[in-house]
């Protein structure tokens, strides 16, 4: 039975999501694994700085941003995260050998930014020769420091200049992983089979009205509101899903509104594929995993990017626009244009047929690339070891 740690935060939703939705597909292709969720920050409160200055946790700080809004200067928050974590290195470092060696795992594999130096050099110090991985839960990484250090591990990225970005890292290219995409919970592979016509009536909307699913993750968003006030005010044949997430406040008060389109208001729900199914285009933030959802679910997107966006989520809309699979605007004030260019010309028949064209199977084929890996073992290079010799 090999034992098998994947390490991951409460930061935003998506970092566990991921571990989570990973250890469901494991569980039905590599039965002799066992599988442990490490919580880093559970690990980490007895040198947490921040909680000992304000008694507020890092991850809990990073959440309250999230709630509020209060984006704007996150990079400078990032940048000071990551010095206070070079300052307390050596005692990271100490701390998490210590707990490797009590918990003695086969393979370490982490999907968390920041903290891959710390969690690399412990492990390798309690268990020299095992393999530590990092799947990156981002699109792409946000250097320096963020999800890539200058030492020999192994990635798994989800896109291509992922890629790209990984192998500028590590002299061994054979130790970079490239997946369809990134990790969705298997719940979106289920085949849906819900007549969208009689689906939508069945919420109070239009049997064929094209239909918006606005969604800004589990905390919601008063965006939500602004996005429903600039489009009802428009003459536009549309409709829309609202998400508050366990925003009930928010929730309660798009319930009791009256509005000229047809609305459907849902609070936290699990249910987010089957929204999806009966959707025709997706409006949120440009998080990895609200767009890769939407994508698998042949949903065409709408994001914005600014400087409130947070840094490592900016790529995402570039990546949109690239692969033509939706529209990035600056600011969701300019959302009313957004739609329109979206149900002119074609647009979302086109950006649609280029997301159905996308086949993501991510949460399958990193199974059996963990299974490589393992059979393979670290066999961690020195810096200077040329890329043939690094198999």
């Amino acid at each position: 039975m090999k034992h098998i740690e994947f390490v991951f935060f409460d930061a935003g939703g998506g970092h566990r999501s991921a571990a989570t939705a990973l250890r469901l597909a494991i569980e039905s292709r590599q039965p002799d694994w066992n599988v442990q969720l490490t919580n880093l920050q559970e690990e980490l409160d007895k040198l947490d700085v921040l909680r000992r200055l304000t008694g507020i946790r890092i991850q809990d700080f990073y959440n309250s941003m999230l709630r509020t809004g209060w984006t704007l200067g996150s990079s400078k928050i990032l940048r000071l995260l990551q010095a206070t974590i070079r300052m307390y290195h050596g005692a990271l470092v100490k701390l998490l050998t210590k707990y490797w060696r009590a918990v003695s795992p086969d393979m370490v594999v982490s999907f968390v930014p920041h903290f891959n130096r710390v969690l690399g050099e412990s492990f390798q110090n309690a268990f020299p020769g095992r393999p530590f991985v990092t799947i990156l839960t981002d699109l792409a990484n946000y250097p320096p420091n963020f999800w890539m250090e200058r030492r020999e591990q192994d990635f798994i990225c989800g896109t291509e200049f992922a890629e790209r970005q990984a192998l500028a890292f590590t002299s061994c290219p054979d130790r970079v992983f490239r997946t369809s995409g990134m990790i969705l919970h298997p719940r979106f592979y289920e085949p849906q089979t819900a007549d969208r016509g009689a689906a939508r009536a069945a919420l109070g909307l239009g049997a064929n009205l094209p239909t918006g699913l606005v969604l800004f993750g589990g905390f919601g968003s008063s965006k939500i509101e602004r996005i429903l006030d600039r489009l009802d005010k428009t003459d536009l044949p549309v409709q829309l899903i609202l998400i508050c997430g366990r925003n009930e406040k928010l929730r309660a008060r798009l319930a009791a509104r009256r509005t000229r389109i047809p609305i459907f208001v849902e609070g936290f729900t699990t249910n987010i594929p089957y929204y999806m199914h009966i959707s025709d285009f997706f409006i949120g933030k440009p998080g990895p995993g609200s767009v890769s959802e939407a994508i698998a679910m042949k949903l065409p997107v709408i994001v914005e990017c600014n400087a409130w966006t947070l840094p490592q989520e900016r790529y995402n809309a570039t990546w949109v626009t690239e692969n033509q699979v939706g529209i990035a605007v600056k600011t969701f004030r300019r959302i009313v244009p957004a739609v329109e260019q979206l149900l002119r010309d074609n647009t979302l028949e086109r950006f649609r047929a280029n997301a159905a064209a996308r086949e993501n199977h991510a949460v399958f084929e990193i199974p059996d690339i963990l299974r490589h890996i393992l059979e393979r073992g670290a066999a961690t290079p020195a810096p200077h070891v040329k890329a043939a010799e690094c198999r």
